[in-house]
């Protein structure tokens, strides 16, 4: 086991980031809900709980807020800003989660974008669950990140 990657004694760390610069950071990740026409429209339409797209925008900032809580190796950053966009697609009984999120930190907020847009999606879901038994989440995934030693990226 090499000991850059683990302790000597192989137990879980924090990687060590303080000597790193504090450079400007930016990752956007999107998730699907994949469901019905009828049940986009009833979540367009709102419920009794109110808008489920406000929820879902409220629920995926709150995840970036939150991801070093629930992810274990992530550091508390410094968010300068994040936005939530959702695009229904009536047609196709889908609606697309897309989250970016911006820092000025030493480490990246990939995981901060993924989270929020899988969380964002997650509340969508639970809405979407009493239109459509058989609703799901699709395709959570990073599209592009910016800044950091390891350079830009953009999904294929």
């Amino acid at each position: 086991m090499a000991t850059d990657q683990a302790g000597a004694d192989g137990r879980t760390r924090i990687v060590e980031v303080g000597a790193k610069p504090e450079t400007a950071r930016e990752a956007t990740a999107e998730a699907w809900l994949m469901s019905t026409e009828g049940a986009v429209r009833e979540l367009l339409a709102g419920t009794k709980k109110g808008s489920p797209f406000e929820s879902a925008k409220l629920a995926g900032i709150t995840g970036v807020k939150r991801t070093p809580e629930l992810l274990p190796h992530c550091h508390p950053i410094r968010v300068t800003g994040a936005e939530v966009l959702l695009e229904p697609d009536l047609d196709q009984g889908r609606i697309r989660v897309e989250v970016t999120v911006r820092a000025i930190d030493r480490t990246g907020v990939e995981m901060e974008a993924l989270t929020a847009a899988a969380v964002a999606a997650l509340s969508l879901y639970d809405t979407a669950k009493a239109f459509d038994r058989s609703a799901r989440i699709d395709g959570v995934r990073l599209l592009r990140k910016s800044g950091g030693a390891s350079g830009d990226y953009r999904a294929g």
